[in-house]
């Protein structure tokens, strides 16, 4: 049987009317509901994607960048027609084409977030496989969706010819009485707020994932900064963006390596009164049977052939000198690029920039680097209950994390600029979520579960966000997430309890700064457990280790709310379900370890 020739209409016109917030006076009266993401895509993306097996497509709506070069734009007029009148401006579009009429027009709205190519073929399959003059799909509520359907070319046509007027009209004044409904899953529409969320809400389809899989999710999926060049004194705590490159050799010229004489030819000598000293360049050239005294570093003066260091010579009487007979012939002369000459690569891209690097870079006259970061977080502790300062009421919980966290983080590379306390409201999480231009990371205690009052997840979606990892398998810190926000930055949602948040933000916190910088991941440290059988468990576990000779000792019991477990440790393990006494554990030590 001969394939049918298809084309598409994808209408990205729809002014989303019922999408507004009636609970926030400063909303939009209508919002461009084709623009609206879920999952990280454009609903009108994701229309066009799923008619790619058409021939040719038109979109019908205000012009849009960011789609494919090949997809044809329009607009119905007047703009704002409705849906009829855009389907009567796509085809004719479709119309206008060299390439002649198609067999099936397929029809879809830009507000189904979740179709795909595959339901559009088996919308064309079914109308090719009838007599009908078009075919619609039902959702799982039972509703038609009249504007995700198949028509046959000349029915299309023909309908749209019957209306007096197309602006306006509704779309059931050209329902061919010919046609066939078939029940599509996973076509349902968003017309509303919570419709949308739910749509991103699903999305997100968080997983829980193996500790080594969820760090490198993130090391893999988090886009890195942009690069900045910076001076070198301002590079503390950056990442290398590209290699470091000498720009001249080391030494710059032939100097000498220690206290001693510079010569020229053999001995012995003639000793002459100047002083090579290291900084000066007036010193006469020696000629054949002279030397001169020359200092540590000093450059060697022209005609010197070598350098004898001072105890390997003598002076004798007549004010001549001699290499010592007993003494090594060495040449105690550092050579011109010996170290390294310039463009020589010194130090590779993503290394972190510490106090050697910025020490090599001087040595080799860079003054200016290609960095990115540093890592700039902010911490939000969550809870309506949490009180910093003050005396607590009953009920309410002293904050424990907001002073000592930064100090973890730091740990991790990141920079904490400031905390601050949240209470829990839908409210309040979106706006921290959206005031992010000063920050790189957010990290959010608490609120990462399913609780009546754990915001965070629910807001995530709301504004779209890409979740990295949804859970972890370990115990403590499962609940934990790792997300990205629309415009980039990440969000780390630790568990409320404070050891839990510490042993997660040690864990999760390094691959984040790996992602953002671009830095080299460096092999875990790992050790061996003396006590494994005492904390064997059916599930991953971050627990305090104590140094054990060449092991590790780990806490046998441990309580979450508080720190006390981490007082006189000196790391903490990520300890393997059912680990035994020969298998490695990742070592994660503590600040000042």
């Amino acid at each position: 049987m001969t394939q049918p020739v298809c084309d598409a209409i994808v209408l990205a016109g729809g002014r989303g009317s019922r999408m507004t917030d009636p609970e926030d006076p400063a909303a939009p009266h209508e919002v461009d509901k084709p623009a609206m993401t879920v999952g990280g895509r454009r609903m009108v993306d994701i229309a066009v994607d799923a008619v790619t097996s058409c021939r040719r497509t038109v979109l019908v709506g205000p012009t849009r960048t960011g789609v494919p070069d090949h997809v044809m734009q329009t607009r119905e007029s007047p703009a704002g027609g409705g849906p009829v009148a855009a389907l009567a401006a796509g085809l004719r579009s479709l119309d206008d084409c060299e390439e002649g009429t198609a067999d099936l027009v397929v029809v879809i709205a830009s507000d189904l977030p979740f179709l795909d190519a595959a339901t559009v073929e088996s919308l064309i399959g079914a109308v090719s496989r009838s007599q009908t003059d078009a075919v619609f799909a039902r959702d799982s509520a039972g509703r038609t969706q009249f504007l995700l359907g198949v028509w046959r070319h000349a029915a299309l046509r023909s309908a749209l010819a019957q209306p007096d007027s197309v602006e306006g009209a509704p779309m059931r004044t050209i329902l061919p009485a010919d046609h066939l409904v078939i029940a599509v899953s996973g076509v349902e529409d968003c017309d509303t707020p919570a419709d949308l969320l739910a749509a991103r809400l699903a999305a997100q389809q968080p997983e829980t994932l193996e500790v080594s899989d969820a760090l490198e999710r993130v090391r893999s999926r988090l886009p890195a900064l942009p690069i900045r060049r910076i001076p070198l004194q301002d590079s503390a705590g950056t990442v290398l963006a590209e290699p470091l490159v000498s720009r001249t050799a080391l030494p710059a010229v032939d100097i000498s390596a220690m206290d001693g004489y510079a010569v020229c030819g053999t001995d012995p000598w003639t000793l002459r009164s100047d002083i090579a000293y290291a900084g000066t360049s007036d010193i006469a050239p020696l000629t054949e049977g002279t030397a001169v005294r020359i200092a540590t570093g000093a450059a060697l003066p022209p005609g010197a052939t070598s350098v004898v260091r001072d105890e390997h010579m003598t002076r004798e009487s007549d004010g001549s000198a001699r290499r010592i007979p007993t003494a090594s012939q060495s040449d105690d002369t550092r050579r011109r690029g010996e170290d390294w000459l310039p463009g020589t690569e010194l130090v590779a891209a993503g290394t972190p920039i510490d106090a050697a690097v910025r020490s090599l870079a001087a040595s080799a006259e860079v003054f200016e680097v290609a960095v990115r970061g540093p890592v700039r977080g902010r911490v939000v502790i969550s809870g309506t209950e949490i009180r910093s300062t003050g005396p607590l009421a009953p009920g309410e919980t002293r904050d424990v994390l907001g002073s000592v966290l930064p100090e973890y983080l730091a740990h991790c590379g990141i920079t904490v600029v400031d905390v601050t306390l949240l209470e829990d409201s839908a409210t309040g999480f979106r706006d921290v979520l959206t005031r992010t231009r000063d920050v790189d990371v957010i990290i959010v205690v608490g609120a990462t579960g399913g609780g009546a009052a754990d915001q965070l997840r629910g807001t995530l979606a709301g504004i779209d966000a890409e979740t990295v990892v949804g859970r972890m398998r370990m115990r403590p810190g499962g609940s934990q997430i790792t997300a990205a926000l629309p415009d980039g930055t990440v969000v780390l949602g630790l568990p409320g309890n404070p050891l839990a948040a510490v042993g997660t933000a040690m864990l999760a916190a390094p691959a984040i700064v790996d992602a953002l910088t671009g830095r080299t991941v460096r092999p875990p440290r790992i050790g061996l457990l003396s006590n494994a059988a005492e904390v064997r468990s059916p599930t991953p576990r971050i627990v305090p280790v104590t140094a054990d000779g060449t092991r590790w000792r780990a806490d046998t019991r441990v309580r979450t709310a508080h720190l006390a477990h981490l007082v006189g440790r000196d790391a903490l393990a990520v300890i393997p379900a059912e680990v035994s006494a020969d298998e490695p554990v990742t070592i994660l030590p503590l600040p000042h370890h």
